[in-house]
């Protein structure tokens, strides 16, 4: 990604939304004519089963939510599942072959647009109180409108729709099992990490909202995040809005989640909705995947094979309808490793990491780059200047790269063209034994800046024979207090990683001031030395499988 690029405007840049929108008119009218013989079959026998309709919900103060409905005949007791929508001016549309699919199992279902999308009316809270309302309200609505008892709830929503499930489930006792799709937990660390603005995140949600009616509140947020250092209003904005602030109410009622999140993701960095999943104390799933957001279920939404859709169809089966599918027994953790690589099952999150080693940062000789070694080596500095940007990055876009990386394109980093002079680069010697990287790394290190302190941004690499990288994770850090000339410990967490470094390969670290996903402090030319110390040594600390 750099700053020249443009932000993308829609957060499913592959969505097929002729499709989606054939299948509603073919539910609606019956004519199945433009539509494939899957999606034929579908759709004839949910409306031999059920009655569709294109619905209003009644929101909160009154605002109209546009939906539709699947309602079946009969007057049996039924579950129903509710989808609040996307953050797309799709809207609900985005949902329409899977609700048709859990129809065809035998619940009803109501999926709406979100307020200030699309249809519906209303402006855009980004899941606040109105949101969570609306959701008490769809429930509501649908329980007026069957025939028969509803017998469970569940709440399934991708991206934006999976919060307000979230949060809907924590003030809503009706609600029995949720299914939250590249979420977050904590909005304010998704926005806000290590001192440091997500910049391209919230860019690129208000490019993908061009559309939307955002309050101005919601406006407000999103804007101070991009143009001001404090953001402590926006964290207040945002900490109502994040799931893990009301996990006690979820736990008190055990209510069962299952999450699907990328290993990549860019909105929603993973580490946060990790802390969210960790918090649970009922039954839970997380499914990890290669990509970026929404990337790994979108296609599932238009009705191909898709492991996070099916899982979700599982989910709900076991917890709304008793049925004996073996998901309460598998394992709690079940990520893809690597770009089309296997998938891997463990039994809870701290399975996932076997053990740590411990890499010792230590000065470079004759003038090369630092080393990574098993032992303290050489306490020569490494000393760079602020304020330039490199190859390093987090992503070559925002999105696009995450569906590259699906295809087995990864991005391909020039680590040779990295300049020296504004990065600190260590590495470690080729790995004798491929090396399982599973888990959360960290990077602790002291460094002392002689003029206004940089955001500093660690980017960890897999580099080949030849010099050319895969990116593997990465974190920033921002020293708030803006100490000059005194040393400063860096103690942070990269995001999680799911991640093979081949035998031959070496894993290098490269600190650098500057990457356009992030709001880096705008210092120019500040020396930053990165200094070994036998009393506090600086060290990464890799999550071994």
């Amino acid at each position: 990604m750099s700053s020249q690029e443009p932000q993308p405007t829609s957060l499913y840049p592959e969505l097929d939304e002729a499709t989606l929108t054939q299948v509603v008119e073919a539910l609606e009218t019956g004519s199945t004519g433009q539509l494939a013989p899957a999606r034929v079959t579908e759709v004839r026998e949910a409306r031999a089963r059920a009655d569709f309709a294109k619905v209003t919900v009644p929101g909160a103060g009154g605002v109209g939510l546009d939906g539709g409905l699947w309602l079946h005949r009969d007057d049996r007791p039924r579950p129903l599942i509710v989808m609040p929508s996307p953050w797309v001016n799709l809207g609900w549309v985005v949902y329409a072959v899977q609700a048709t699919l859990f129809a065809l199992k035998g619940y009803h279902v109501l999926a709406y647009t979100a307020r200030g999308f699309g249809a519906s009316e209303g402006e855009v809270e980004v899941a606040g109180p109105e949101d969570v309302e609306d959701g008490t309200a769809a429930i509501d609505f649908a329980e007026g409108r069957a025939r028969g008892a509803i017998s469970g709830v569940g709440f399934l929503g991708d991206s934006y729709g999976s919060g307000i499930s979230q949060l809907v489930a924590a003030e809503d006792t009706r609600v029995d099992a949720v299914v939250a799709l590249s979420t977050w937990g904590d909005l304010g660390e998704a926005f806000y990490e290590n001192g440091t603005r997500h910049l391209a995140a919230v860019s690129t949600l208000l490019g993908a909202a061009a559309e939307a009616r955002l309050s101005e509140r919601t406006r407000q947020a999103f804007e101070d995040v991009l143009t001001n250092p404090d953001v402590q209003p926006s964290l207040d904005w945002a900490l109502p809005r994040s799931p893990h602030h009301h996990v006690g109410k979820i736990n008190g009622r055990g209510v069962p989640i299952l999450y699907a999140n990328a290993w990549h993701e860019t909105l929603f960095p993973g580490n946060q909705t990790l802390k969210m999943f960790n918090a649970l104390t009922g039954p839970k799933r997380l499914l990890l995947s290669i990509g970026d957001h929404s990337g790994p279920e979108s296609p599932g939404i238009i009705g191909l094979p898709n492991r996070i859709w099916a899982d979700a169809h599982r989910w709900f089966d076991h917890h709304l309808k008793d049925v004996a599918n073996g998901i309460d027994t598998e394992g709690q953790v079940v990520s893809q490793i690597m770009w089309n690589g296997p998938v891997e099952e463990q039994p809870t999150w701290g399975a996932v990491t076997g053990h740590t080693e411990r890499l010792y940062l230590s000065g470079p000789s004759n003038g090369g780059d630092g080393t990574l070694a098993d032992k303290p080596g050489l306490d020569t500095d490494v000393v760079f200047r602020s304020g330039a940007d490199t190859p390093a990055t987090v992503a070559n876009k925002i999105i696009f790269s995450g569906y590259a990386e699906m295809a087995g394109l990864p991005k391909d980093y020039p680590t040779e063209e990295i300049d020296r002079a504004h990065a600190g680069v260590w590495s470690t010697v080729p790995l004798p034994v491929a090396m399982k990287l599973r888990g959360v790394p960290r990077l602790r290190l002291t460094y002392t800046a002689d003029g206004p302190p940089p955001t500093l941004i660690a980017h960890l690499f897999d580099v080949d024979a030849d010099g050319g990288a895969h990116i593997i994770t990465h974190a920033p850090f921002t020293d708030v207090e803006g100490t000059t000339g005194q040393p400063v410990t860096l103690d942070i967490a990269l995001q999680a990683t799911g991640y093979n470094v081949a035998a031959g390969h070496r894993v290098m670290l490269v600190l650098d001031t500057f990457d356009p996903f992030y709001g880096s402090a705008p210092v120019v030319g500040t020396t930053i030395t990165v200094s070994p110390s036998e009393e506090d040594p600086s060290y990464l600390e890799l999550p071994v499988s």
